[in-house]
């Protein structure tokens, strides 16, 4: 029975998985799945899947509660009726599928075609994980195991003559108990960094900083499968550069002039101050415009990133953004003297529908 159960539950889940991915487009686009999420789930709203439900019925007999019943006759035995023109149909609901982070890294990566990232580096770093790999007597009531509970409860009553094969009813005592224990495992695992950038100057409005979020959403999801324990840093900037918090990051309001190279800066500051090229996998994204203040501040963007930062990252990309102000000739200014550089990706992003493309060329070279 169970293992009905589960090749059922196995079956359901690949349905799930299905219809995420012949809707990925739709959800990667669309920022609502963003404020579905929790600390290790997702709620993706799936409305074409029904999911299995008892119905009511007649089941060949008549009545309601005891004896026959008459059309109108309430079932709670309340008169009242309703007022208005109140339909009697069930409600169309959004159904809400929950998948962990990893599932959802999984689907994005099947439908994009990403390949597994390779991590550069010495694999240095300690991390500590507990793992329930056994079964004991004693433990707080919150690792009682119920299956290997009720199975020495079973064991215990049908040796004992106790059970009653016609009334089956399984009663675990105190000593029937079993609870999960525990050991601490420690693995050598990669460490990575992302470094975002984004552009907050007066010609970023929010329609384009909402394109920023999801992408960056998105490519977080991607390399949080890929590396565990990722860290994230943010970086903005106008005429000048700072570090700010994520809730900043996505929510600052516009102002200011464009200074490009004053993000670059910082950017490889931190770099150099904080992760070590032999131990860390570095990735850098910059999201902007492209309307950068001089074409001298360009080429020194151009120096920055040539002498000092494509030297220490796995990968640097530039994402830009459609925007009606400005002359958007920065990534051009980049592909003319920077294309030959692996290192370097650029995308265009016209509209959040362009997202979906721009994350494959992001991600799609496992770097």
């Amino acid at each position: 029975m169970l293992l009905h159960i589960q090749n059922d539950y196995n079956r359901f889940r690949q349905i799930i998985r299905g219809k995420i991915k012949q809707n990925l487009r739709k959800y990667i686009s669309n920022g609502e799945m963003i404020g579905r999420k929790g600390k290790d789930l997702i709620s993706i709203p799936l409305p074409q899947v029904d999911l299995p439900r008892f119905r009511f019925g007649h089941n060949g007999k008549g009545g309601v509660s005891q004896g026959r019943g008459n059309p109108g006759d309430p079932v709670s035995g309340n008169d009242e009726e309703g007022g208005g023109n109140a339909g009697n149909q069930p409600g169309y609901h959004l159904r809400e599928v929950e998948l962990t982070f990893d599932e959802l890294a999984e689907i994005l990566g099947e439908e994009l075609e990403l390949p597994n990232i390779e991590p550069k580096g010495k694999r240095e770093i300690v991390a500590e994980k507990d793992k329930y790999s056994g079964i004991r007597r004693v433990g707080p009531e919150s690792l009682r195991h119920f299956k290997r509970t009720f199975r020495e409860a079973l064991k215990r009553q049908v040796t004992s003559g106790e059970f009653n094969y016609k009334k089956p009813q399984i009663v675990p005592i105190r000593d029937d108990f079993r609870y999960r224990s525990w050991k601490t495992i420690t693995r050598p695992e990669n460490n990575a960094v992302i470094i975002y950038m984004m552009d907050v100057s007066g010609s970023m409005w929010e329609e384009q900083k909402e394109v920023v979020r999801l992408e960056t959403f998105w490519i977080d999801t991607w390399l949080q499968y890929q590396y565990k324990g990722i860290s994230t840093r943010y970086l903005i900037h106008d005429a000048q550069a700072n570090e700010v918090d994520r809730e900043t990051f996505f929510n600052i309001k516009e102002n200011g002039g464009t200074v490009i190279s004053t993000a670059y800066e910082l950017c490889n500051k931190i770099i150099e101050k904080d992760y070590p090229l032999d131990t860390w996998n570095v990735y850098a994204f910059h999201f902007s415009d492209g309307d950068n203040w001089s074409r001298e501040d360009n080429k020194y963007c151009i120096e920055l990133l040539e002498d000092r930062i494509l030297r220490k990252v796995n990968m640097f990309g530039y994402g830009q953004v459609e925007s009606t102000y400005g002359s958007g000739e920065f990534i051009d200014f980049l592909e003319d003297q920077l294309g030959d550089n692996d290192k370097l990706i650029l995308s265009f992003i016209a509209d959040n529908e362009a997202i979906y493309d721009s994350i494959r060329d992001f991600l799609g070279k496992g770097k």
